[in-house]
């Protein structure tokens, strides 16, 4: 079984910043992809950047150039540092971790929500 804490949400003005982490423990697989997911009111839940072993990332269109999705191995920590933040990037986001190549099993965090309002 496989826990994931995320933390660092809150709410921010338009144009600033914000920086989430989502640390993993129990029985993390080696070969992995850790991600983020954003869910906002009345919308499906979205991609906004995984990272997988080794240095394969991938971002949504969206947050291009805005956010950067990083990880310390030794920690099994995901961060997603989201810069000049948007009021349409106020959403709860949720972190995943899931094996290279397949989506089972796939664990979710609690989700932590991002507001971006002046």
């Amino acid at each position: 079984q496989v826990q994931l804490v995320e933390s660092g949400g809150g709410l921010v003005q338009p144009g600033g910043s914000l920086r989430l982490s989502c640390a993993a423990s129990g029985s993390i697989f080696s070969l992995n992809v850790m991600g983020w997911y954003r869910q906002a009111p009345g919308k499906q839940r979205e991609l906004v950047a995984t990272h997988a072993s080794g240095v394969s990332l991938n971002y949504a269109d969206s947050v291009k150039g805005r956010f950067t999705i990083s990880r310390d191995n030794a920690k099994n920590t995901v961060y997603l540092q989201m810069s000049r933040l948007k009021p349409e990037d106020t959403a709860v986001y949720y972190c995943n971790l899931r094996p290279l190549g397949t989506w089972v099993p796939s664990y979710w965090g609690q989700g932590t929500q991002v507001t971006v309002s002046s």
